[in-house]
């Protein structure tokens, strides 16, 4: 394969992201910091560590050709298997909030789910891939469904439903586009979709998220406390914002605003001018990701570059509806901005193996299959 220059502007935007992330975890973390570990850099020097990781990280993925990780493609899962097991037996996982999602690293902690999602993304790009002649049959499903319900049932025993949604979301969007039969998308979702609801209305917590979306001023100083905060954040940014490290709402009124709730306090003190500018950044990332995927020169490239953007811009629409008011709070991080080690260092090796699949362009598998389906 002939080389040809990277995105730039996908890796200029996803910079910026983190650069802006790194001002804002510092701003919105130094008192937390202060009061839990009596220094104000705590949270900055960890995550200016990971950033330093990530970049490590971005850089190999650039490099390395993107079809050389077919080879991990049954090994990632494998790998996503046993670590998702880890975490249901005793004393392995590290739990925080009432879940257990992380594996300690040491130095670390680090989120399986969110290795498992990059994994699980490039092997069903390399199985869809593979069985590309076999996808208009019934017989191509059972195979990644066993493995997607699989990874889902252990993630949710976490638990953890966001990523369990998110993951099934992507396997979703990459049958579509790898040309899967509209047919067999809407009889998937109709099995799924009664669980999804189960789920919600069987699950404590998650019911009670649904129940402070409807109304979160039933109870505002308690479970409708955090989104109270959270919109009054937006409210007093105003459209520019009180200052960069002049918000009050950081002050022990938002909870985590150094993690889920970052945006809270980038609008509290950037105002509507900073997160529309944040939003336009997202946006400019996942449209080069998907123009990656459509000019990658096979169907494995072009399906792993239209799951890794989608990944990631799930999660950043779920992160920033969610503090909104728009959608129930989920519990996830902003992408490259919101404070979180496994988070950023995964997300910025999916931009590295973004930058390597645009160096190779042609017009791609994904192309030509919408362009006959329509």
């Amino acid at each position: 394969m002939e080389r040809s220059r990277s995105d730039i502007m996908l890796a200029v935007v996803t910079l910026i992201l983190v650069s802006i992330g790194t001002v804002m975890i510092y701003s919105s973390s130094s008192i937390i910091a202060v009061d839990h570990y009596n220094d104000s850099l705590h949270f900055i020097k960890k995550q200016i560590i990971m950033v330093v990781l990530g970049l490590l990280a971005m850089m190999v993925t650039t490099f390395v050709p993107y079809r050389w990780w077919r080879h991990f493609a049954y090994g990632g899962v494998v790998l996503s298997a046993i670590l998702l097991a880890l975490l249901l037996i005793p004393g392995f996982g590290v739990t925080a909030g009432k879940a257990t999602r992380w594996l300690s690293l040491g130095f670390m902690r680090f989120q399986v789910s969110e290795l498992v999602k990059i994994g699980l993304v490039l092997f069903f790009a390399h199985y869809i891939a593979k069985k590309e002649d076999r996808i208009g049959r019934l017989a191509f499903f059972p195979v990644p469904l066993f493995i997607l319900a699989a990874c889902d049932f252990m993630i949710l025993k976490q638990p953890d439903f966001g990523a369990a949604m998110i993951i099934a979301a992507v396997f979703m969007a990459m049958l579509f586009l790898a040309g899967c039969r509209v047919s067999h998308l809407l009889a998937i979702t109709a099995l799924t979709v009664p669980v999804g609801v189960f789920l919600i209305m069987s699950g404590g917590y998650r019911l009670a998220r649904l129940q402070v979306f409807l109304d979160p001023w039933k109870d505002p100083l308690k479970s409708g406390f955090q989104i109270i905060q959270s919109f009054i954040s937006f409210g007093s940014g105003g459209p520019f914002g009180v200052g960069i490290g002049s918000g009050m709402q950081k002050l022990y009124y938002l909870p985590e605003p150094h993690t889920d709730f970052i945006l809270s306090v980038i609008a509290e003190e950037g105002g509507f001018l900073f997160v529309g500018a944040i939003i336009g950044l997202f946006l400019v990332l996942i449209v080069r990701g998907f123009m990656i995927a459509f000019r990658a020169q096979d169907l494995f490239g072009s399906l792993l570059a239209a799951g890794l953007v989608t990944v990631i811009g799930l999660e950043a629409f779920i992160n920033m509806a969610g503090v909104m008011g728009l959608i129930p709070l989920k519990g996830l991080v902003l992408p490259f901005v919101s404070y979180g080690g496994s988070s950023l260092v995964t997300s910025m090796a999916a931009v590295g193996i973004l930058l390597n699949i645009s160096g190779y362009r042609a017009e791609s598998s994904i192309s030509r299959r919408q362009g006959a389906r329509q």
